[in-house]
């Protein structure tokens, strides 16, 4: 996959649920350790894993006994509901047998495109990350009943891979990669080792069949690696079932398909912030505080907010704007504006006092935080 995956610190790896689950027949152990065994080797290698894993409905249905997939949504909650405590306690299992700690993250869609949600998500993935925890996320599909009537956790993949400002998005299947044409009918068809993410001939390769247990197709693991590459991130999509594919793609093994990300990722990020988001207040900042952010890339911290206006919430794009109005930057809120309006001018040290809890130092972190 030459470097894209190779030099990648943060990895997003989603595992479908025909591997974990052995074909339908329960969650499998065995593959299940094997990943984490790979995952261990990745850490060991200072790189952060985050997986994806489908798989929860699939072994619900082992456990109560259902060969078919139900139609009805409340049969698909309770399968979800039963599997998901088989799904994370393997996990968290095999994860520890390699002296690795775990976190079950169940996500909705709409987790991720609320703006204080998403912030919350952020937040909370990585500090887990951070404290060498993996966290292990598949949908909540116990409550939501478009997400598992449409959803798929390929599409879930890569927004988490947006979420967290991913380097690569790994999609693990059946299948070896996208091929040309269906291999099954097509003996022509070729596998697809490299090409740009978001091609539209690709689309037209992978078709939309999907297997019995899961949700997703080669067309959604497509789909996928284009909404990743939309913040920088590549995909590779490969056979699960291959020795050590996890390994050997972070050594820069081609494997499968790759699917490279041709927007670099800082770019990517500023465009989103730029152009699709809406500003909700501005904050007016000292000499100093501008100085801080427009020069020297700094976050914008509370202490240089001199005034507050609008009303918005935590998430909540704002304006940053220097003492003649101009803008400076605009970036997500850490706070809403009655909480910043108290917090202005004071240091972290006061926030608990004023606000009733600490959260985090900054106003706007420079993760989150793009120039005008």
């Amino acid at each position: 996959m030459s470097d894209a995956l190779r030099l990648a610190r943060r990895i997003v790896v989603k595992v479908g649920s025909t591997l974990v689950t052995n074909e339908g027949r329960g969650v499998d152990a065995d593959a299940v350790g094997n990943w984490c065994r790979q995952i261990a080797v990745l850490a060991e290698e200072g790189r952060e894993i985050v997986m994806v894993s489908s798989g929860a409905i699939a072994e619900g249905m082992k456990r109560l006994g259902w060969r078919v997939r139900p139609k009805g949504i409340h049969e698909l909650q309770a399968a979800a509901a039963v599997g998901q405590m088989g799904l994370a306690q393997i996990y968290e299992s095999k994860l520890r047998e390699e002296g690795m700690r775990s976190a079950q993250i169940l996500l909705t869609h709409a987790d991720l495109t609320d703006r204080e949600r998403y912030l919350n998500a952020r937040t909370t993935l990585l500090t887990l990350l951070a404290h060498q925890v993996i966290p292990v996320i598949n949908e909540n599909d116990t409550v939501v009943n478009d997400e598992i009537k449409f959803g798929d956790n390929d599409t879930l993949g890569a927004l988490v891979a947006n979420l967290l400002d991913a380097d690569a998005l790994v999609i693990l299947t059946d299948q070896l990669g996208l091929y040309s044409a269906d291999p099954r009918k097509d003996r022509a068809a070729r596998l697809i080792e490299r090409a740009e993410a978001g091609a539209p001939e690709l689309e037209a390769m992978a078709g939309g069949a999907c297997n019995t247990f899961g949700r997703g197709g080669m067309l959604t693991k497509v789909l996928a690696a284009k909404r990743a590459a939309r913040s920088g991130a590549s995909t590779v999509i490969a056979s699960g079932r291959e020795p050590d594919v996890l390994v050997r793609l972070a050594a820069g093994e081609a494997i499968g398909t790759a699917l490279i990300a041709t927007t670099p990722k800082r770019a990517a990020r500023k465009q989103w912030m730029s152009d699709h988001l809406q500003l909700k207040g501005s904050v007016v900042v000292d000499a100093g505080a501008a100085r801080k952010v427009r020069d020297d890339g700094k976050s914008l911290l509370p202490i240089g907010v001199v005034e507050v206006h609008g009303d918005f919430h935590r998430g909540d794009v704002i304006a940053v704007r220097g003492a003649d109005g101009a803008e400076i930057a605009r970036g997500l809120a850490n706070y809403s504006s009655s909480e910043a309006r108290l917090i202005a001018r004071r240091p972290s040290s006061d926030f608990e006092g004023l606000v009733g809890f600490t959260g985090e130092p900054e106003l706007i972190h420079r993760d989150n935080l793009v120039l005008s």
